[in-house]
């Protein structure tokens, strides 16, 4: 059996990274860890290929030498996945599709062959068996959640990992809040199920193996929620396998409470991570109230988000508009935190309902569902009817996206993060194309860029106070470029 894994395309949006890959010698931010897990659990036997038309171009030779071809992605991806299906229709191969997009919206998809859906460990054996016997099925949905114990390695060998910029693992699924708008819970229910430290420590060998000396992304979608296990278990074997090795930096996911906790801080820092994604989402308690946010709620969240700086780990953070609740304030304001907090990575979205949310459910019962969920939180587009109005909403959102991503204000959050932030314990070892990205950022916005002042008072201000952070001022100088792109290609240019 000839199975050909193809993972379609992600358009230019705020996480793609696009204008800052070739800043860095990159093809793509990420490798589709979804399907080269799924990948692994394919048999042995089979003969295997994985297509990344992030990275590379599908052929039709590559469909004709393709028995079955297994897509899979998210929201975000949507229109390349139907662009792929319909390319398999006309070459008349069989289709089967799962991941995030699929599984939420099945009824989307009639076109392809098999629906293989919810977790793969738990749905994909029943379609194989059913395959093997000849009497293959439309759907296939899981009862429950699987144990991750069962999850095999990825099949690494699939992807040239040299053409990503950073490689990604995944610890745990899960989590343990019930934010409305989120689809987590849906799809992986509220308890986190983990995989044992010696699972993980296998991946990063494997990935290690490979020559792979920069950022791994731990994929979870709240990594700390199992905290006595991490404390007690990951990190303690995250820290002893890091002995030896060189580089090979972490980020990930967390909740806003990760700053309750010294000691999780500490550990994750000695462990490798230098940097966390946390949903903010906004500065205005009625609002987190409405979208049950509780666990951010009663606290200064400001603090918080220093506290973890203070650490050595560089916040990035989440933020919402248009919550039924917000008042025409609420934009200033989310300026004013933003600039204050210091989070230059600062995705700011509209409010969307993604399918099978409470959230969607809610605004569909009210008749407020207005399109296709799109995947992409920082696109300038939403899927509901505001309650303050989609102009004022609209404008509201403009204006933030313009003033936090102007290079004055982008620049200065950066120093007011470079002023707070611990220097890492642990860094990527300097290697050709992180060398030339110093050159290649210092002509392109020290020389072209319209934010050339900004970049060199930066620069000549971190090697004077911080200079062990002079990298950091340079990448996120580069992401400050990709920002500014993704606003002038969604926010200018529909204003």
């Amino acid at each position: 059996m000839n199975v050909l894994l193809v993972s379609p395309k992600f358009p230019d949006t705020f996480w793609s990274f696009t204008y800052a890959l070739s800043f860095i010698g990159k093809k793509s931010a990420f490798p589709p860890l979804g399907l080269l897990t799924v990948a692994a659990l394919l048999p042995r036997g089979w003969r295997k290929r994985l297509v990344d038309v992030n990275v590379d171009s599908l052929t039709d030779t590559d469909l004709l030498w393709a028995d079955m071809v297994f897509v899979g992605g998210m929201a975000v991806q949507r229109q390349s996945a139907g662009q792929i299906i319909a390319r398999c229709r006309a070459a008349n191969v069989r289709i089967v599709a799962g991941g995030p997009l699929f599984t939420a919206e099945p009824e989307q998809f009639g076109e392809v062959d098999h629906l293989v859906l919810d977790e793969a460990e738990l749905t994909l054996p029943a379609f194989l068996a059913d395959l093997a016997s000849g009497r293959p099925q439309k759907i296939y949905r899981a009862a429950g959640f699987c144990a991750l114990h069962d999850t095999p390695v990825p099949a690494w060998d699939l992807v040239k990992t040299k053409r990503y910029a950073s490689l990604n693992i995944q610890f745990s699924r899960g989590c343990p809040f019930n934010c409305e708008f989120c689809n987590v819970t849906t799809l992986f229910g509220h308890r986190s199920r983990i995989k044992t430290p010696q699972q993980v420590i296998t991946e990063l060998d494997c990935i290690y193996a490979t020559g792979w000396r920069g950022s791994i992304f731990f994929v979870d979608d709240n990594f700390i929620g199992n905290k006595d296990y991490l404390k007690t278990e990951l990190l303690p074997a995250l820290i002893a396998w890091r002995r030896d090795k060189k580089g090979c930096v972490f980020f990930t996911e967390a909740s806003i409470n990760l700053a309750d906790d010294p000691e999780l801080l500490d550990l994750m820092v000695l462990a490798g991570f230098d940097s966390v994604f946390i949903g903010i989402e906004s500065p205005d308690e009625v609002s987190l109230t409405e979208c049950h946010k509780f666990q951010n709620k009663n606290r200064d969240l400001l603090a918080c988000v220093k506290r973890i700086h203070r650490s050595g780990m560089q916040v990035m953070g989440g933020f919402i508009v248009g919550f039924d609740s917000d008042l025409p304030s609420i934009f200033q304001r989310q300026i004013d935190f933003i600039q204050q907090s210091g989070i230059v990575i600062a995705m700011v979205g509209m409010l969307q309902a993604p399918p099978g949310t409470r959230l969607f459910d809610r605004l569909q019962r009210e008749s407020r569902i207005l399109a296709t969920f799109s995947g992409d939180n920082a696109d300038g587009t939403t899927n509901i009817v505001p309650r303050m109005g989609l102009d004022l909403l609209l404008d509201g959102y403009r204006s933030i996206m313009q003033q936090i991503y102007s290079p004055k204000n982008y620049y200065r959050r950066v120093r007011t993060l470079l002023g707070e932030l611990k220097a890492p314990e642990i860094r990527q070892p300097l290697n050709l194309q992180r060398f030339l990205s110093f050159f290649r950022s210092a002509f392109r916005l020290g020389f072209l860029g319209k934010e050339r002042f900004h970049y060199w008072r930066l620069l000549l201000w971190t090697l004077s106070r911080r200079p062990r952070l002079v990298p950091t001022a340079i990448t996120l100088s580069i992401y400050g470029y990709h920002y500014r792109k993704i606003c002038d290609l969604h926010i200018h240019g529909a204003g």
